[in-house]
Order: structure tokens, then C-alpha cells, then sequence
């Protein structure tokens, strides 16, 4: 928990992808991940969480879905939805923030 905290309470913005092994969807989210981070580079670090692994923290963030995408920066969450949404219309929603 404590190693998370810290992540999340950067200057640069981190989104963070809760997950689980056994979520059909949240496979779908890899690449779209990988073009939000091609298109933002270094201006944003993305984290995948998978929520068996870290209960603690799926329990703090009241994480009841996977996929759930968070965007904290300075250990606020800036912004947060669940489901699976197109990396167009991440990049539109992230670009607010970063």
C-alpha cells in the first residue's frame, strides 16, 4: 500500500488500470493503454493494479468493477471510470489533466 501512495503522489499524472486475471475486458485495455502512452510519452506513467493481488488498495479506492481507470496526480484522484472506453476517447478525457 505504501509503494502505491507513493506512485500516486508524483507531479506527473499516473493512471492507473484496475484489473483482475480473470476479466475478459480488461485484457482489451492493454493495447489500448499502449497508444494512450504512445501518445502522451513521458508526460504520463501508466500502472496496471490487479485488485486479487492488491486487495488493500481496490478495498481503499471502493474498486466494485474491473476494468476501473483512475488518474491521480499529487496523490488526488483527478478522475476515475469503469468499463473499457476507446484510446480516442481516453486521450480526449486524459488530455485534460495532462
Amino acid at each position: 500500500m505504501a509503494k502505491f501512495q507513493d506512485l500516486i503522489n508524483q507531479s506527473t499524472p499516473v493512471f492507473v488500470d484496475f484489473k483482475a486475471e480473470w476479466c475478459a475486458p480488461c485484457k482489451m485495455m492493454t493495447p489500448i493503454l499502449k497508444e494512450v502512452k504512445q501518445h502522451f510519452g513521458d508526460r504520463i506513467k501508466i500502472i496496471k493494479i490487479d485488485i486479487d493481488k492488491n486487495p488493500g488498495v481496490a478495498r481503499k479506492y471502493q474498486i466494485r468493477a474491473v476494468p476501473t481507470s483512475m488518474l491521480f496526480k499529487n496523490g488526488q484522484a483527478l478522475w476515475r471510470q469503469s468499463g473499457v472506453l476507446p484510446a480516442n476517447q481516453l486521450i480526449q478525457i486524459l488530455s485534460q489533466y495532462v
